[in-house]
């Protein structure tokens, strides 16, 4: 796209999707000229700052069963006695590599992701940075930059930060780094969801050399997406931005509290969603999709016929009735006849909460046994839903007024309890999750979060 014109695509984009109507509900679909490669995810528009990692569980939290041994090269071959010598101790074992220092950083921005005034704030916003790309753009940094640096990285970077507005007044100047320039730099770090370092290294220099364009592209797209959203705010709702794989419970326009989740991978997205919580279903069951019955169930049955009882997922016939898993044609697909429903308790793959929100996609808020997840900068592992660290209290805030007095004490007793309770809530409150990876705050602090599902092509 030639610079000069970055400003009219986008207004001619957004005329575009106003003239056609709401679009908040639908859901983000692959783009067909790019489809996501099948063991990895697919690359995001912009130079990611994030490191994809291997998920050790299938989505939904099955654990996966453990792999044979491989027996070693010399097992089995026996030495001619004249030439059999002492065995060599064996090799340490390696220790295994430290895991990669977190950089993303849940935001404690008290402002929502998502407010009435976003779509416009955002497209102002847009606009702004059109006439950067129309500049030039800003410059590149060369390499890893902390305080003490000087030289002319250092003017790079000053510059670089004016460009957006971290960097107050004339102080787009000079050599040397001061408490202003460290001070930007964590404004800028604020704002992308890294941690508050103030030194230039690793996610924050790939994020710094991220080409205007591309952050014009994100704010455009963004803007589109959410452009003649009808959602309900209220006093009191929740926010799920799946781009930034949080969650947020907003109460009187502020974020009450902040939540990590995990999000659906690049083969199974979560959907845009705009509907209404109904009730908090404590210790659920959960009724395996057909999908995974077919892509995961099946292929696992064929080599482990124990893997069902062990997972406690019961087969049932089309009366409720309990089936034999031997009675199963594993090697058809006859189990996509059945229904396959995981037991609950503290194995299940819901865990021991699930928030029920009816829409079209059959996409949910839950808790998980596979806890681990939420300590990554990579959370994008789901089928889907969205798996909600933090969730009794999210429950709990969920449920304020509701009659019974459903606390987190009274919550946590129900579940240890072991019985399956559904607590309606006392008023239905409005659920939106959304794919902004660019937007524009009500104070017009603009936020990025990387592509993942590469679906931002306005402006492009």
């Amino acid at each position: 796209m030639r610079p000069a014109r970055s400003s009219a695509l986008f207004t001619l984009a957004v005329a575009a999707v106003l003239a056609a109507g709401s679009v908040a509900a639908q859901t983000v679909a692959p783009a067909p000229a790019t489809p996501a490669a099948p063991a990895a995810p697919a690359a995001p528009a912009a130079p990611s700052i994030l490191s994809p990692a291997p998920s050790a569980a299938t989505p939904g939290g099955l654990a996966l069963p453990p792999s044979s041994a491989t027996p070693g090269a010399d097992q089995g071959q026996a030495a001619a006695p004249a030439q059999q010598a002492a065995k060599p101790k064996p090799k340490p074992k390696p220790k295994p590599a430290p895991a990669p220092p977190r950089e993303m950083a849940i935001s404690d921005d008290p402002t929502p992701t998502f407010q009435p005034e976003t779509f416009f704030t955002t497209a102002k916003a847009s606009e702004r940075y059109a006439r950067i790309v129309d500049a030039g753009g800003w410059p590149t940094i060369p390499g890893a930059l902390k305080p003490g640096a000087k030289g002319k990285g250092v003017s790079a970077l000053r510059r670089r930060l004016a460009a957006e507005g971290d960097l107050e007044g004339g102080a787009g100047d000079g050599e040397s780094w001061d408490e202003g320039l460290t001070a930007a730099v964590k404004k800028f770090q604020f704002r992308l969801g890294l941690r508050q370092t103030g030194a230039v290294a690793g996610a924050t220099l790939k994020a710094l050399n991220i080409p205007a364009a591309v952050r014009f592209r994100q704010l455009a797209s963004s803007a589109q997406r959410i452009a003649g959203s009808s959602f309900p705010f209220g006093d009191r709702y929740v926010v799920v931005n799946i781009a930034a794989a949080a969650a947020e419970a907003v109460d009187n326009n502020r974020v009450t509290r902040r939540y990590t989740v995990v999000v659906g991978d690049v083969d199974h997205r979560s959907p845009e969603v705009s509907t209404r919580i109904q009730a908090v279903n404590l210790n659920p069951t959960w009724t395996v999709p057909t999908s995974i019955i077919k892509n995961e169930i099946i292929p696992k049955m064929r080599k482990d016929p124990g893997y069902l009882s062990r997972n406690r997922i019961r087969i049932l016939d089309g009366r409720g009735n309990e089936v034999n898993a031997g009675a199963v044609d594993w090697s058809s697909e006859r189990a996509v006849n059945y229904t396959l429903r995981q037991d609950s308790g503290t194995g299940n793959s819901l865990g021991l909460i699930r928030i029920n929100m009816p829409n079209k996609h059959a996409v949910y808020m839950h808790d998980t046994p596979s806890k681990r997840h939420f300590g990554a900068d990579y959370r994008f592992l789901s089928h889907g839903c969205v798996r909600v660290q933090g969730v009794y209290d999210l429950a709990e805030w969920i449920l304020q007024g509701t009659p019974g007095g459903w606390d987190k004490t009274k919550i946590q007793s129900t579940i240890a309890g072991g019985e399956r309770v559904e607590v309606k809530v006392a008023r239905n409150m409005p659920v939106i999750w959304v794919y902004l990876t660019g937007w524009a705050s009500a104070d017009g602090m603009v936020h990025f979060r990387d592509d993942v599902y590469n679906v931002d092509t306005v402006g492009g």
